[in-house]
């Protein structure tokens, strides 16, 4: 029978006491380490779907869940990401040591918990042979704190919440009274996010944190101490990480690029890298996603007959933490899941080196076509964005508050509005498949001195139901106004085969309210801009401005 020990302390070497519960097989070992270390809870729905301690200890390991410093119970203050570096040294050095343990550790997490690993590991303690960060960023500006010069706002907020109720009950533990009131006040700006919790300005210093006086997600200390930022990235310093590593991602997971890269990252620094890509979001693995059931193939608990993703990681980490065949250095699989078909694909890398970049141009009356503009198109595309009416976040890559969902939806209410310009092929005589990294470049123009634009990559059924696959934005702080130039938009990763007889649809707009903070159009800074003014945008197609998006087509 496992054997169970809660809240066993670890001191840190500034002597904060950090605690963890220990899970250990029956009998006296020695076992390999699986660690997490996480800010969540370490009992919580979060950790246990991504790392069941019980099914781990059966599966013959020891697996050690660690609040992190200032959360639940362990001591300190909560300062995100500041201590994690020093912390996961510390604490793997300890894990190694313990009883039953064979003084080999692997990590394995989430999100904030893929972090904590990826930290740990830039601080070299010795006995740790193993990472397997899922769902996490490799740099903050590139979907943690901004994209494409944006802020995700949609994420920061809703999550600095989340996080604010421990420390809330921490400060008021010895007063009931304060307790209820800041919680509740707490839980009424949560709430209203689905309304518009989300319109406070400015973005930048958003007023509710300082209201309740709590820790956010970084970006405004990002931008007040800018050296700081170094405590969560991983971006430049993959070579400093001598161990093999297993990352899982989702098309629809707002770190999805951010997997990739660290992927790619690894192998070409020359080390044993795993990749498993899904059609998931950032909390959901399941089959059903958005408005789309890709079958159960697609659940992690299944993976097309592979067995549970879980059952996949524990392999993996037998073979390289002990008790199993070692990893070779430069091996490692590569598991895409390809939507449209409904298919898990292995290859041997990514991105994917017969993929061939081929350009579809915005064309006048909303074509999207293989062509290039004719001589005879000369007039732009207009439209007006109104930063107090922006166009509303509707699926996508996105963690925002639930009333806000993610995965592909139905784009109809979008494509409606008067300031999103739509482009579309004729329906499809065969297959197009589309996988890597998709991007588009947009020669426009407006009269304003800052602005967004906005561009998302759609697939329309033979109902004419449009759902997102991936999107992207770029913020222009210094704009020429009224004069076009070219803007290239990221709009990260994706696999997805267009079916014959669909469609391929791209949007332009110029906001994706709330996942990214609204441009204001008037080119103050974020953290002091208050004041909108409305921009006259225009999006240039001609022969010498060619308009287009750029998709990686595999060739059949």
């Amino acid at each position: 029978m496992t054997e169970i020990q809660l809240d066993v302390p670890v001191e840190m070497r500034d002597g904060t006491v950090l605690r963890a519960d220990v899970y250990s097989p029956a009998g006296t070992g020695p076992w390999p380490v699986l660690l997490s270390r996480l800010p969540y809870g370490k009992q919580s729905a979060l950790v246990i779907g991504l790392l069941d301690p019980l099914a781990a200890a059966r599966r013959g390991f020891m697996v050690v869940i660690q609040d992190t410093r200032g959360r639940f119970a362990s001591e300190g203050e909560w300062e995100p990401f500041t201590h994690e570096e020093s912390d996961g040294y510390d604490t793997v050095r300890w894990a190694a040591s313990l009883p039953g343990s064979n003084g080999s550790v692997g990590t394995i997490g989430g999100s904030y918990f893929g972090n904590t690993q990826w930290m740990a590991a830039l601080a070299k303690p010795p006995e740790l042979k193993a990472i397997a960060p899922m769902i996490t960023w490799c740099d903050p500006e590139d979907g943690l704190w901004t994209r494409g010069g944006a802020i995700e706002l949609g994420v920061g907020v809703s999550w600095s919440f989340m996080m604010g109720a421990d420390v809330l009950m921490r400060r008021h533990a010895t007063d009931l009274e304060g307790l209820v009131s800041s919680v509740s006040s707490l839980v009424q700006d949560l709430d209203g996010l689905g309304r518009d919790g989300y319109a406070e300005l400015p973005a930048g210093q958003f007023p509710a944190f300082a209201r309740h006086d709590l820790p956010e997600l970084g970006y405004e200390r990002s931008r007040r101490e800018p050296e700081w930022a170094q405590s969560c990235t991983v971006a430049g310093r993959h070579d400093e990480v001598d161990l093999p590593s297993f990352q899982v991602g989702g098309w629809f997971d707002v770190f999805s690029q951010g997997t990739l890269d660290n992927f790619t990252a690894m192998r070409r620094a020359g080390r044993s890298a795993t990749l498993v890509v899904g059609p998931w979001t950032h909390t959901n693995f399941r089959n059903m996603v958005g408005d789309v059931d890709f079958g159960f193939a697609a659940n992690s608990d299944f993976m097309g007959m592979r067995g549970r993703l879980q059952d996949m990681l524990f392999d993996w980490f037998r073979r390289t933490l002990g008790e199993g065949e070692p990893l070779e250095p430069d091996t490692g699989n590569v598991l895409l899941f390809v939507m449209g078909v409904n298919q898990w694909r292995e290859e041997t890398e990514w991105p994917l080196s017969r993929a061939v970049d081929t350009e579809f141009h915005l064309r006048e009356g909303g074509r999207l076509t293989l062509e290039p503009p004719s001589t005879s198109e000369q007039q732009p595309e207009e439209f007006t964005y109104d930063p107090m009416d922006p166009v509303p976040t509707v699926g996508g890559a996105g963690l925002l508050a639930d009333a806000f969902r993610p995965g592909p939806l139905d784009q109809a209410a979008v494509e409606a509005r008067k300031d999103v310009l739509v482009f579309t092929t004729e329906p499809l005589t065969e297959d197009v498949e589309v996988t890597g990294r998709v991007r588009a470049v947009l020669f426009a123009a407006t009269d304003a001195p800052s602005t967004d634009w906005v561009a998302r990559l759609c697939d329309v059924d033979e109902h004419g139901v449009s759902r997102n696959v991936t999107d992207g934005i770029v913020r222009v702080r210094e704009a020429s106004q009224g004069e076009p130039a070219e803007h290239v938009v990221d709009m990260w990763s994706t696999s997805i085969v267009f079916r014959a007889g669909h469609r391929i649809r791209v949007q332009v707009t110029s906001s994706n309210f709330p996942r990214w903070d609204r441009n204001l159009n008037t080119g103050e800074p974020e953290e002091s801009a208050t004041t909108a003014r409305v921009a006259r945008q225009q999006v240039f197609y001609d022969s010498t401005r060619p308009s287009r998006i750029v998709l990686p087509v595999v060739p059949a």
